[in-house]
């Protein structure tokens, strides 16, 4: 692999940890957004060692500044390999990312490469099927997959909302936690009530639980 993935580690802020949990970002934008900074800060707060990265692909554009789509899964895959390889850990290890992340994660968790090595899969905004393609579902490899799996998913989210995934045949060991009003990045609309920060401490305390029961 040409560009290796760029990495940054979250610790704990408070004592030691607890997990490692690495955490891939999502198509359009980086291990620097605002949503990924949020969810290490949280998580780190419970004692759980967040490690984001970029994909070799966001890497680039983010040191160009030019926009470029992702590279192919099989090329993401490897990128997310890599990283796993490179903090190996006596820590109970969990990986996931946002949408594409968390995608690539689930498709990971489902490599021989991977058994006895993870404890869990985390998704958060899993991107059931491309937008306005309904059709054209990404579960198929979920039944193989060899470690619980937690997606935490916002209740209208276009890429899979509450009401077709109710229609889905998914694998018992995929748990799902939903979040009030919430569109693919778990923001939800005024007149709900809700906040978008609670919607992602919810999403906080769903990981926090999933981690804490699968350690």
């Amino acid at each position: 692999m040409k560009n290796k993935p760029h990495i940054s580690v979250f610790t704990p802020a408070v004592g030691a940890p607890i997990a490692r949990f690495i955490f891939a970002h999502g198509a359009g934008a980086g291990m620097d957004s605002d949503f990924m900074r949020d969810v290490a800060n949280q998580l780190a707060v419970l004692k759980i060692e967040v490690l984001r990265f970029n994909f070799p692909y966001m890497q680039i554009m983010s040191e160009s500044g030019k926009r470029r789509p992702p590279t192919r899964m099989p090329s993401l895959l490897e990128a997310y390999l890599d990283v796993v390889e490179q903090y190996k850990t006596d820590l109970p290890l969990f990986i996931g990312g946002k949408s594409m992340g968390g995608r690539a994660a689930t498709m990971l968790a489902t490599q021989d490469a991977m058994q006895g090595k993870v404890k869990g899969v985390i998704a958060l905004g899993y991107p059931f099927h491309p937008s306005g393609k309904p059709d054209k579902l990404r579960i198929d490899h979920l039944p193989d997959l060899i470690a619980p799996c937690l997606i935490v998913q916002g209740d209208r989210d276009a890429l899979g909302n509450k009401l077709e995934i109710a229609g889905y045949d998914l694998p018992d060991k995929v748990q799902l936690a939903y979040l009030s009003d919430g569109d693919h990045s778990f923001k939800p609309r005024k007149a709900s009530g809700v906040t978008l920060q609670d919607n992602l401490d919810i999403a906080i305390e769903q990981i926090n639980s999933f981690i804490q029961s699968n350690l």
